[in-house]
C-alpha cells in the first residue's frame, strides 16, 4: 500500500477582485438594519443574554423578550469586534491568519446520511462516518478546515461532541464545531483547552471555533446565544450564521432579506461584544429559497443575485466574512447542475473576498455526503483556484526570441523555450487523466477511484494519546450529565 502524503493546503488567493455593490448600497443597507434593531427589535429567549444587553442600555421588553438596540450602542458595540485575527490548528503549517486577502475553503456540513464509498448504499451519518470523512479532508489541499461534514446520528443529544473529538482525533487542521448549548460548549472548551495545551495558549491561537445559528425572522437561538457567550469569554472564535429563506422566513426581495438577515448577526455580535469586549466574531449569510410551486427548499436557482453580499456586508460592518455557501441541489455527482453551482459559487465567493467559506461535499442541498463527489469538488475548487491567479508577464513569459527564432509557418514543439516551459503549460484534472488503452477515463470513475484511496488509505499525524484519552473521558462525562 502506497502510504498517502497530506496535500498542502492551497487556499484560494484572487489576484483579481471584484466589488458587486457600492458603499452607498452597502450603507443604505447597513441603515435599513440600524433600523430594524432599533424599531423592530431582536427576540431572545435566554435569561441571561436579556440580563447583559438591559445592563448596557438595550430595551427590553419582558414579556415578549425582545430586545431593541439604539443605534450608538449598535454602532460602539461593533466597533470593538476585529477584523483580522489567526485560526490555530494542531500543525502550526494549517493556522490560518483571516483577513490576510486569501479565502479558505471547508466543506459543506452537517449532512445526515452518507453513500457509503465502499458499499453504494445511502444511510444514516455515523461517528465512524465523521472520522473518515474527516481524514478526506485532511488530506486534500482545498480543506484549510474542518468542519463536521456529515453528523454522528447515532449519538443523538451528545452528536456535537462527539464530532468534536472525531475531528480532533483525525485532522491537524482547525476546527469549526457547530455546537450549542452552554454546557455543551463547556464540555468542547474543554477538549480544545486540551488539545492547544493551556486555556492561555488557546486564547492565542484558538484550535477551535464554532457555528451558532439564529432562527429568521429575527429570532436569537436560546442553546446558541449562551454557546456563543461560552466561547467568546474564552476567546474562541464565534461564527454566526443566518440563513433567510426568501418569501417565508425572511422578505422575499433580496434586499429586505439581507436587511433582516444583518440584523440577527449583528445583534448576536453586539452581545458578544459586551459580555466579552474584543472577541473575535464572523458572519455567515445562506442565502435561500422556497419553491412557490412545491414548496421545496432551495439554495441555487438560476437568479442567484445577492450572493456578494455574503462578504461585502460583513466587511462593511468590519467584521470577517464566512461567505457565500457553495454546494449544490442536485442529488447526483457528477452531474451537469453540480458542477455548474459549485463552480459558479466557488469563483464569485473568491472575487469578493470571501474570509472563509463553507464549499463542497454534499448532495442534495447540504443533506447526503459521497466521497466521488467531494474529489469531484476538489477538482473544480483547483480549477477556480488557477482562474484567481495572475499570469507572467516578463521577457521570459512573453517568449520573444522564441517567437522571431520560429517564424511564420514554423512550429514551436521542437524550441528550447518550449522544452523549458511545456510540462507546466497542462495541468492535468480528472478530466484529462489516461486509460490503458489510451485516450482520456471517464472523470467519474477517476474520482471514485481517488475517493477509495483516499478513504481507506490515508491517516493523518495522531493525535498525542494522552490527549486522546483525555478526550474521550471528557465525552464520556458529558454523555452521563446530558443523558442523564
Amino acid at each position: 500500500m502506497t502510504q498517502l502524503e497530506r496535500q498542502p493546503v492551497e487556499p484560494l488567493r484572487p489576484a483579481f477582485t471584484h466589488a458587486y455593490h457600492s458603499s452607498g448600497q452597502l450603507d443604505r443597507l447597513k441603515q435599513a438594519t440600524l433600523d430594524i434593531l432599533e424599531r423592530v427589535g431582536v427576540r431572545f429567549p435566554s435569561d441571561k443574554a436579556l440580563r447583559i444587553l438591559a445592563e448596557h442600555g438595550a430595551l427590553v421588553d419582558p414579556d415578549t423578550r425582545v430586545a431593541r438596540f439604539s443605534a450608538d450602542l449598535v454602532l460602539s458595540a461593533m466597533a470593538k469586534a476585529p477584523r483580522t485575527f489567526a485560526l490555530g490548528a494542531r500543525d502550526p503549517s494549517c493556522e490560518i491568519a483571516v483577513g490576510d486577502g486569501a479565502t479558505y475553503c471547508t466543506t459543506d456540513g452537517c449532512g445526515p446520511r452518507i453513500i457509503d464509498p465502499l458499499t453504494g448504499e445511502a444511510r444514516r451519518s455515523t461517528k465512524a462516518d465523521v472520522e473518515s470523512v474527516s481524514r478526506m479532508l485532511d488530506y486534500l489541499g482545498s480543506m484549510a478546515f474542518w468542519w463536521p461534514t456529515v453528523s454522528a446520528g447515532d449519538y443523538g443529544e451528545t452528536s456535537q461532541l462527539h464530532e468534536v473529538e472525531a475531528g480532533f482525533r483525525n485532522t491537524v487542521k482547525h476546527l469549526q464545531g457547530m455546537v450549542q448549548g452552554e454546557r455543551q460548549a463547556r464540555y468542547a472548551l474543554e477538549m480544545a483547552t486540551v488539545v492547544a495545551g493551556s486555556a492561555e495558549e488557546l486564547r492565542r491561537r484558538p484550535v477551535m471555533s464554532d457555528l451558532i445559528g439564529t432562527i429568521s425572522p429575527l429570532v436569537q437561538d436560546t442553546d446558541g446565544i449562551e454557546a456563543a457567550m461560552v466561547f467568546a469569554a474564552a476567546g474562541v472564535p464565534v461564527c454566526f450564521v443566518t440563513m433567510p429563506t426568501l418569501g417565508t422566513t425572511a422578505p422575499a426581495t433580496k434586499a429586505g432579506a439581507y436587511a433582516l438577515a444583518a440584523a440577527e448577526l449583528v445583534s448576536a455580535t453586539v452581545l458578544v461584544q459586551l459580555v466579552a469586549p474584543g472577541a473575535p466574531v464572523l458572519h455567515s449569510y445562506i442565502q435561500s429559497y422556497v419553491d412557490p410551486r412545491t414548496g421545496d427548499f432551495l439554495s441555487f436557482p438560476r437568479d442567484h443575485r445577492g450572493s456578494s453580499l455574503t462578504a461585502e456586508l460583513p466587511h462593511h460592518w468590519g467584521v470577517p466574512a464566512e461567505g457565500t455557501s457553495c454546494g449544490t441541489d442536485s442529488t447526483s455527482p457528477g452531474t451537469w447542475q453540480s458542477g455548474v453551482e459549485e463552480a459558479v459559487s466557488l469563483v464569485e465567493g473568491t472575487q469578493i473576498g470571501a474570509d472563509l467559506m463553507p464549499t463542497i461535499g454534499l448532495l442534495g442541498t447540504y443533506t447526503t455526503f459521497s466521497a466521488e463527489h467531494l474529489v469531484l469538488g476538489d477538482d473544480i475548487y483547483q480549477r477556480a483556484r488557477f482562474i484567481m491567479k495572475d499570469i507572467a508577464f516578463d521577457d521570459d513569459a512573453l517568449a520573444m526570441e522564441a517567437i522571431a527564432d520560429v517564424g511564420p509557418g514554423g512550429h514551436f514543439l521542437g524550441h528550447r523555450h518550449t522544452r523549458t516551459h511545456m510540462r507546466d503549460a497542462v495541468v492535468r484534472g480528472l478530466t484529462h487523466e489516461f486509460g490503458p488503452g489510451g485516450g482520456y477515463r471517464d472523470a467519474l470513475e477517476v474520482a471514485r477511484e481517488r475517493a477509495l484511496e483516499i478513504w481507506r488509505d490515508y491517516r493523518p499525524a495522531p493525535l498525542d494519546e494522552d490527549k486522546a484519552a483525555e478526550l474521550a473521558r471528557i465525552v464520556a462525562a458529558a454523555e452521563r450529565e446530558l443523558k442523564g
